[in-house]
């Protein structure tokens, strides 16, 4: 099990480049960028909160665009996997999100991650021409639209939410036949997606995750699919990165404050000591 972290690239923090640097230094596998093009205002003064619940942190219309971030942090390095964790795809116009894909791993030589998520903030999707409902339909056809841009010399699809006929489109990605697909999301249905079109999995912790892992690799099998699961938010505790660990997550990471460097040492510090107290180190 490899380790990672996550991170809201914010212009009042640490940059994209030099945190790379850093948890490539460090010896971690990978870092993932957020997206959140803009946060609508809500009437009346209403306290911003999100998908669970909670008072929205000012870092949310903050962030740097996500694959700008990429780009930089995958120039500044030479072996650190990057990538979004996640691209809000609903909310991008597949033929150019393709596009911006390919040449980012191209430029990285292959190391780059596609996390993909289709957004829980129903005024932002909406902002971008999207209907909330529709939002998971959308993005199945803007991943399965874009593996043909990636793959196909002369790329064609036509569904009820993207339609074209036989294009050119280059460059292809490094990685074939594609970056991998990282689905995002705790849904009840997540499951279904990630083996519809996803290479991995890629969660939040939180109690009980564990057995849905184990649920995942059960339905894969069944379907002749491996499928891996990387998990965002793993905590800093030994005991949780020993189950993850034994659940077969294939890499473990933790979030990172938007904020100055010794506040980002500090956490990756305290993530460090206890991925080498679950070691015995």
């Amino acid at each position: 099990m490899d380790s990672g972290f996550g991170y809201f690239a914010t212009h009042d923090a640490v940059s994209p480049e030099d945190l790379a640097r850093l948890v490539e230094q460090r010896g971690h596998e990978g870092l993932l960028f957020t997206e959140h093009t803009h946060i609508p205002i809500p009437p009346g003064g209403e306290v911003l909160k999100d998908d669970r619940g909670r008072v929205l942190p000012r870092r949310y219309w903050h962030t740097y665009d996500p694959f700008v971030a990429c780009t930089a942090a995958g120039l500044a390095t030479t072996r650190l996997r990057v990538g979004t964790g996640v691209c809000l795809v609903p909310q991008h116009e597949p033929i150019s999100l393709a596009k911006t894909v390919a040449s980012i791993d191209r430029l990285t030589g292959g190391r780059f991650d596609f996390g993909v998520g289709a957004g829980w903030n129903e005024p932002e999707t909406r902002n971008h021409g999207v209907d909330p409902r529709r939002r998971f339909a959308v993005m199945k056809e803007h991943i399965e639209a874009m593996k043909r841009i990636w793959t196909d010399d002369e790329a064609e699809y036509h569904g009820e939410f993207v339609s074209f006929d036989p294009m050119w489109s280059y460059p292809k990605p490094a990685q074939w036949p594609h970056p991998p697909v990282l689905v995002g999301g705790m849904g009840p249905r997540v499951l279904e997606r990630v083996l519809a079109y996803g290479d991995a999995w890629l969660p939040n912790y939180s109690p009980g995750i564990l057995d849905r892992v184990a649920e995942l690799f059960r339905l894969a099998e069944e379907v002749g699919r491996r499928v891996k699961v990387m998990m965002l938010s793993a905590p800093s505790d030994p005991r949780v990165l020993e189950e993850c660990e034994k659940a077969g997550v294939a890499r473990v990471m933790a979030w990172l404050p938007s904020a100055n460097l010794g506040r980002v040492e500090r956490a990756m510090d305290e993530f460090e000591n206890a991925l080498a107290e679950m070691r015995g180190e």
